[in-house]
């Protein structure tokens, strides 16, 4: 049997692409602290979200799980940004349905 330290090695050198991505590109951080800190909410309420009903309403809890987030990310209210989104949505051209991402999106005037 290999000893932990070989055990260790073969892990590394396995996975050396992913552990040297950054090297690639130098906007890339080092460390991912910041996206794993982005992710913690979503990974405590996962046992909660375990019997969401369904593969399909686990994966449309998800969308606007992103959403939320992506909001957030924006400095957006992700109550208001997902309360006037849903509002437009049913009439709004789907040729333009960019402008209501949360990084291009302009609440509509009252």
């Amino acid at each position: 049997s290999s000893s932990p330290t070989a055990k260790a090695i073969n892990y590394t050198l396995k996975r050396w692409p992913a552990l040297s991505r950054y090297l690639d590109d130098g906007n890339l951080p080092i460390c991912n602290n910041w996206v794993e800190n982005q992710m913690r909410p979503w990974a405590l309420g996962r046992k909660n979200w375990l019997f969401a009903g369904s593969l399909r309403s686990g994966q449309r809890a998800a969308n606007i799980m992103t959403l939320i987030q992506s909001a957030k990310l924006n400095g957006l209210d992700p109550y208001a940004y997902l309360s006037d989104v849903l509002k437009r949505l049913p009439t709004h051209k789907v040729t333009q349905i960019e402008e209501l991402l949360p990084h291009r999106w302009k609440p509509e005037p009252n």
